[in-house]
């Protein structure tokens, strides 16, 4: 411990750190059990896009293949400096029983983003699409400001998600497995207390024929986006089995909780999704993520702290992790938006009525 104690980072980085209006959860004198990183930016940096572009269908026919094509075309289009700084793609069998492909692509600023729309041909792919019944696609970008998302990271040479654009990693964190310790990263949660719309929906006509539709939803007031990873490709043997065997079954669970029934906890949506290779979409990389939508960061709080969903996954990491003498070759990373209305872009062309945001409309 006393190492650590050297080493030991604020997770809010100097130049955004504020006086506070609202106490912090630190416990006093805590030391995190292990270690976790942060990726950190430029003090220039404004903030990031990160889109989740998709699309869904029931059948996986030879125009589901040709839609994936198309999708990683796009992703891989040429198109200078404006092309994503990283993407993932990923894969899930949603709730309805729809076949789901999208691409998790990040931009370092929403002006490179809007650049790419316009000039890889996506903005006028996407203005020309019509609800056909079949293929649904789905459009959510993400555009927080730099106060307004946090990212952790168990492994600080790999990088996942938004820490491709970072300037450079922090030391080990201080701010980590404590409850609120996610909150404590977020540097808006100095000042404010992110509370968000609890009633469910939001003000637009009601629509019954979602799949015949183009819908745009509205943002939400904090908005709470979580991204939460695993990578078992680097384990052992031994590791790959401890975890396949009694860390990912726990952690189905409660992924299959947030999905059929997170409504009950103020989850709006949630995709377990697998990462897959984009030239061959049966390969998985042995990488998963949930990726889930909560009317506000209290409530992922309160599902974290007291569901049982959750308590499962949380106490059996730490007898995983206790097995394995805290020597984890396993990654884990999370990144974490609490947003304002003006920064979502929600938008959906013949999708079915569970499929992200649709759910809030």
């Amino acid at each position: 411990m006393a190492l650590h104690e050297s080493v030991l980072e604020p997770a809010i980085p100097e130049h955004l750190r504020t006086e506070r209006t609202l106490p912090s959860r630190l416990p006093p004198d805590y030391h995190p059990p292990f270690p976790a990183y942060a990726a950190r930016f430029s003090k220039s940096a404004d903030g990031v896009v990160i889109a989740v572009i998709g699309f869904q269908s029931k059948d996986r026919d030879s125009r589901f293949e040709d839609c994936q094509k198309k999708l990683v075309g796009f992703m891989r289009q040429q198109v200078g400096d404006v092309v994503p700084k990283h993407w993932d793609l990923s894969s899930v069998i949603d709730k309805r029983g729809y076949h789901n492909i999208a691409a998790i692509a990040y931009w370092a600023t929403p002006s490179d983003y809007e650049a790419w729309l316009a000039e890889s041909g996506f903005a006028a792919f996407w203005d020309d699409l019509k609800p056909d019944g079949d293929v649904g696609w789905f459009r959510e970008a993400f555009s927080p400001s730099i106060d307004r998302f946090e990212n952790i990271f168990s492994d600080n040479e790999v990088p996942e998600g938004v820490a491709h654009m970072r300037e450079s990693v922090s030391r080990e964190l201080q701010e980590h497995v404590y409850w609120g310790s996610m909150r404590d990263r977020l540097p808006i949660s100095q000042t404010d207390l992110l509370v968000g719309n609890h009633d469910q929906r939001s003000a637009v006509d009601e629509v019954t024929d979602t799949r015949s539709q183009r819908i745009r939803v509205p943002g939400r007031r904090n908005l709470a986006i979580i991204r939460s990873g695993q990578d078992w490709s680097g384990t052992d043997a031994h590791e790959r089995e401890l975890y396949l065997t009694t860390m990912h079954p726990v952690l189905i669970k409660g992924m299959e909780y947030l999905t059929h029934q997170g409504s009950e906890t103020g989850c709006f949506s949630n995709r377990f999704m697998e990462v897959i290779d984009a030239d061959d979409a049966s390969r998985c990389m042995e990488k998963t993520f949930g990726l889930g939508y909560f009317d506000d960061i209290a409530s992922l709080e309160a599902w974290s702290k007291k569901h049982r969903t959750h308590l499962a996954i949380f106490g059996r990491f730490h007898q995983y992790a206790k097995e394995l003498e805290n020597n984890l070759q396993l990654r884990l990373f999370h990144e974490v938006l609490v947003l304002t209305p003006e920064q979502q872009d929600l938008e959906y062309v013949g999708c079915h009525e569970d499929t992200g945001m649709l759910t809030a409309r």
